[in-house]
């Protein structure tokens, strides 16, 4: 006899899946409109993400002078001023050594265009000049058609820069801030916070900063072994300019996918004009190797281990926050994905069925009070205070009292 459903069971597996389906509708609409509220405050919020990035990079040396009993203050003003000191000495090191041979670069331009020119012009590709000046006048009346569209991009160009002078400048003092004032925001967090919010809150955010903190360290880590291995192969391959290459590797490394290609791009340009076509073609296929290995190799398992990600997981991340926003989505998608795996881990040990041992911070609590608490049970209450004597007295006998005979 084949089996019949059970019209009761069935209506409740749908009422069941339809309120699920409700619940997971309502988180929805909160995301989307929390995101959406997020892009409404980015320019305020932007600076607070990159004062926060910051600071975990300058929190260590603030930290020692701290412990060595300095000022919060003095210590936070010394950490930035050396972090601002670092980052000019940067931007100095690739600078001076560009514009001491910018002359031989330019030549090095020139030389290079007519390098490809007669190889263009030779088999199997066979291009005559005239069809090179064709597509040259081709170029510069498209040029002229788009000057309108290429003024707008100029000025947004500009003021996309002068945004970011205006961020970072944000940034410098917001990191200054947390730097003096950040061992602050958790007891001060605890006490607006009422109830279990006051116990949760501050454990998730201890967690998040110290992710934080591992996605910074690995980004520098992978940063690091680019610039060592791209600037020993342009060395080998002699490539001037080694050491200025080698530094815009490393600062690139802190922006995912663009930051290698346009470090790359840099290397293989300045190989070309200086060394010619064989040389920039190395230089090439080594910045590639090199790139695959940092991306595929390297990068996951660094921040996998150090961010406790799958590296599938942080691939994943990088494409759909490349996808979404662009490059910031591709410099937030990892760390994102590790604050939302911390969230997600604490949740899950909190709503564990498993779970009976109490939370360590509540036992930390209880265990501060506990001496408080025996104290006041043991005090009487002050209608039972009595004055100290100076002798015992012995116990007196309680004395049941007579009853009275019941009224008639």
């Amino acid at each position: 006899m084949p089996a019949t459903l059970s019209s009761a069971k069935t209506r409740s597996a749908l009422r069941t899946s339809a309120r699920i389906c409700l619940e997971l509708l309502s988180v929805l609409l909160m995301i989307a409109a929390a995101l959406w509220v997020l892009g409404r405050m980015w320019p305020i919020v932007w600076p607070v993400i990159v004062a926060l990035l910051l600071t975990t990079l300058t929190w260590p040396p603030t930290g020692f002078l701290r412990r060595r009993g300095w000022r919060p203050a003095l210590a936070a003003s010394v950490s930035t001023i050396l972090f601002f000191l670092v980052a000019a000495g940067i931007v100095v090191l690739i600078a001076v050594p560009v514009a001491s041979q910018s002359g031989e670069l330019a030549s090095g331009v020139v030389e290079g265009i007519e390098q490809m020119r007669q190889w263009a012009a030779g088999p199997p590709l066979n291009i005559g000049d005239d069809e090179i000046t064709r597509a040259f006048d081709t170029a510069v009346a498209r040029i002229q058609d788009s000057v309108g569209s290429i003024v707008t991009a100029t000025f947004t160009g500009v003021g996309t820069v002068a945004n970011g002078i205006v961020t970072a400048v944000l940034a410098l003092f917001l990191m200054f801030f947390f730097l003096k004032d950040g061992p602050r925001f958790l007891p001060w967090l605890t006490r607006q916070l009422p109830g279990r919010l006051a116990v949760h809150i501050p454990v998730v955010a201890t967690r998040g900063w110290n992710t934080l903190e591992a996605f910074v360290r690995s980004q520098a880590f992978v940063g690091l072994l680019d610039a060592v291995f791209i600037g020993l192969g342009l060395w080998i391959v002699g490539v001037p300019l080694v050491l200025p290459l080698a530094v815009l590797t490393f600062v690139s490394a802190f922006v995912p996918i663009i930051g290698a290609l346009f470090a790359g791009f840099v290397a293989v340009l300045i190989a070309l004009v200086s060394n010619g076509l064989t040389d920039a073609l190395i230089v090439l296929a080594i910045i590639i190797v090199v790139q695959q290995l940092e991306g595929n190799v390297f990068q996951p398992m660094v921040q996998s281990r150090g961010l406790g990600l799958h590296a599938a997981v942080v691939l994943l991340a990088v494409a759909l926050g490349g996808s979404l926003a662009g490059i910031v989505g591709s410099l937030l998608a990892v760390p994102a994905a590790a604050l939302m795996a911390v969230v997600w881990n604490y949740m899950r040990e909190q709503l564990s069925e498993a779970r009976q041992e109490p939370e360590p911070q509540a036992e930390a609590e209880a265990a501060r009070l506990e001496p408080h608490a025996k104290a006041v049970q043991q005090e009487p209450p002050p209608a039972q205070q009595t004055a100290p004597q100076a002798t015992p007295q012995t116990p007196q006998t309680p004395q049941t009292p007579q009853q009275e005979p019941p009224a008639p």
